[in-house]
């Protein structure tokens, strides 16, 4: 696709190395005055976008595509189709990974390129941004510009909103992110619940020398935990095996809390350091000396901040006065944890606007809304 204008916009897909990392580079080029951007690891990048590296590809295929003026690289765009998510919702394709300079042709050059490409494709309707999963970064930030994200979640700057807006697509779904401290004042009504529960509930943390069945626990609370949820598509074995590597990395064991009843996995919650806080200023670069200074900040200098990504009740306890329990128990366990850190905020996300459960544990317990993230839609 090659709109011709003054701009003189060309879009061209990426087929190699070379295009790859260009294509990885261009958020330096839309960012590059926005002090809150936290440039991401290129390595990690790279790594993500190869399919032969990232397992979404085990059950996905996608296409990207890079925007030029001249020899300047001016935006960016993916476009995925995830078979675990068609195979439940239809002739759903995503787009993701979206950049742009402040000009309305190219954004609508960029989202038209996805889309005939998905179009193509056989998909009927496409829903974005996702980077490149549910699973993963999704959401066009729409509040919340003033602070950098926190680890594994996005960024913006303002006039995508409006341009996204401009291009046909209605909003779907808000994702919201709360900040909360961990040593939140518990309310009254939740050490009721507690009080009750915990005649049956224990908490437990990671049990680190069965990494490979936590896993396994984890994955499946998760799975049945958010299986009704708006836009769910299941982690695999494979996906998970690279949080545990993650986690391995990063965590100690009582980050991870899982709630069991009668010896039975129920419910679970994950958190991690900031990595963001470390890596701010190493501009995207491990070498040559990026990796000392990361590994010193994390053994001596930890973040002071962390992020609660994954965290589920099982189904069945959805709609009993045991799940609002359930919930408040692992997030009150993990959070002993971050404050033996010496962790000063944690963010919840991303929760669903109409999570008015949730939404209400975490408002109970002094949480606030500090980001907004908006998924859009249109139909092909």
């Amino acid at each position: 696709m090659n709109p011709s204008s003054e701009y003189r916009i060309r879009i061209t897909p990426v087929t190699n190395r070379k295009q790859l990392d260009e294509f990885i580079k261009v958020p330096w080029t839309i960012y590059r005055d926005d002090p809150n951007w936290v440039p991401p690891l290129l390595f990690e990048q790279r790594q993500r976008l190869t399919p032969k590296k990232n397992p979404f590809f085990q059950h996905a295929r996608w296409q990207a595509w890079t925007a030029w003026s001249g020899n300047r690289t001016v935006g960016r765009i993916s476009a995925q189709i995830d078979r675990l998510y068609t195979a439940d919702n239809g002739k759903t394709g995503y787009f993701g990974m979206l950049e742009a300079e402040n000009n309305p042709e190219l954004l609508n050059a960029l989202l038209a390129t996805a889309e005939d490409w998905l179009r193509e494709q056989g998909m009927q309707q496409v829903r974005g941004p996702f980077n490149l999963s549910i699973n993963e970064e999704c959401g066009l930030l729409v509040e919340g510009y003033d602070s950098p994200p926190y680890i594994m979640m996005g960024h913006a700057p303002p006039y995508y909103e409006q341009l996204v807006d401009a291009a046909g697509y209605r909003p779907a779904k808000d994702l919201l992110a709360y900040e909360i401290a961990p040593d939140f004042h518990v309310p009254a009504v939740m050490t009721r619940l507690v009080e009750k529960a915990s005649r049956q509930v224990s908490v437990r943390p990671l049990r680190r020398r069965q990494l490979k069945q936590e896993l396994e626990i984890l994955r499946d609370i998760f799975n049945d935990a958010w299986s009704d949820n708006w836009g769910f598509t299941p982690f695999t074995q494979a996906e998970f095996a690279d949080i545990g590597e993650l986690l391995t990395l990063l965590v100690d064991d009582d980050f991870v809390q899982i709630a069991e009843i009668d010896n039975q996995p129920v419910a679970m919650i994950v958190a991690l350091p900031n990595i963001n806080e470390a890596i701010a200023d190493l501009n995207g670069r491990l070498l040559p000396t990026g990796w000392l200074k990361l590994l010193w900040r994390l053994k001596v200098r930890y973040p002071v901040t962390a992020r609660a990504p994954l965290m589920g009740v099982r189904k069945a306890y959805h709609h009993t006065r045991l799940g609002p329990a359930l919930a408040f128990m692992v997030v009150d366990a993990v959070c002993h944890g971050l404050i033996r850190r010496n962790i000063r905020n944690v963010e919840l996300s991303w929760i669903l606007e109409n999570n008015s459960g949730m939404r209400n544990i975490i408002e109970t317990c002094g949480g606030v809304i500090s980001k907004r993230y908006r998924i859009y839609e249109k139909s092909l």
